[in-house]
């Protein structure tokens, strides 16, 4: 009986099948690993936004303008230490979510907070827009500046408000509580809208709703 081992084409073909299955399979690896580190990325950006968007939300839902206030010290609304001074890019409010982290600190549950877009002082994160919130927990009659600033989110593309207003059922692009016309009133809801790049360049846009429950101001004291 005469045995005869493999050809030498036999063993090319065989090292050729053997590695293109190795290449599926590597290929396939490599495409698994990936998608999960993209959806990794993805869900911690998600899970960014919702906590950016929904800490606004809750700030913005306890915003408040005030009559009481000492008129020796502020000549008339546009100087009085609470007010809802909202553009389409940017917003300042008077609000009473602010909670006190020490005991015995000298504040109480009133704040001046800011939102807006700001380039990052990030060295390496050239042109990159970062949605700030500016904190002041003392009212005076400089409440557009001061306070403290962080970062809710990096790499954002755009910030967006719009303010609704319950008579003339419309949004509208500004609301400012300095002018006389809306001095005791604030929008029933503010939309919220936060564009960021998809990995294809285009924008992909947030957008959230808050309603404010205290929409019209304290009254003076009589």
């Amino acid at each position: 009986m005469t045995r005869r081992g493999f050809t030498l084409i036999e063993i090319v073909i065989a090292v050729a099948i053997t590695a293109f299955i190795g290449l599926i399979i590597a290929t396939s690896f490599s495409t698994t690993i990936n998608s999960k580190d993209l959806l990794d990325v993805e869900g911690d950006r998600d899970r960014s936004i919702d906590a950016a968007l929904g800490r606004m939300v809750r700030e913005i839902g306890a915003a408040y303008v005030s009559d009481r206030y000492d008129t020796r010290r502020f000549r008339d609304q546009y100087d009085r230490p609470t007010n809802f001074i909202g553009s389409r890019d940017r917003l300042q409010l008077t609000s009473l979510a602010h909670q006190r982290l020490y005991a015995d600190a000298k504040e109480s549950d009133q704040e001046v907070l800011e939102y807006f877009l700001k380039s990052s002082p990030d060295r390496n994160a050239s042109n990159r827009l970062d949605l700030v919130r500016r904190e002041k927990v003392i009212l005076d009659d400089r409440n557009d500046r001061g306070g403290s600033e962080d970062t809710l989110f990096e790499g954002a593309r755009a910030l967006r408000f719009a303010y609704w207003d319950s008579a003339q059922q419309r949004w509208d692009d500004a609301w400012d509580t300095r002018r006389s016309e809306r001095k005791a009133i604030l929008p029933t809801r503010v939309k919220i809208t936060l564009v960021i790049a998809r990995p294809d360049g285009s924008d992909l846009p947030y957008t959230t709703q808050v309603r404010i429950m205290l929409n019209t101001e304290f009254p003076r004291f009589q």
